[in-house]
């Protein structure tokens, strides 16, 4: 996926929560942050096949540059 993925650690919730911004609602936590990238990319394909199956648009990854 081309998305971005923001990952931190959460204390209220005693886990790593990953989200992707682009797709709204789009979260998902993990015991590690390996686990919480694992659930993020699980998450976004339902995201994205439930939109599509409503007919919804599914928006495109918005571009970061980063300075080189």
């Amino acid at each position: 996926m081309k998305y971005e993925v923001i990952i931190y650690w959460s204390e209220e919730d005693q886990a790593f929560v990953a989200s992707m911004p682009d797709l709204p609602g789009c979260m998902a936590d993990g015991k590690t942050y390996e686990e919480a990238l694992a659930q993020i990319q699980v998450v976004a394909n339902e995201w994205i096949a439930t939109a599509q199956e409503l007919g919804r648009a599914v928006p495109k990854p918005k571009a970061k540059h980063v300075p080189v």
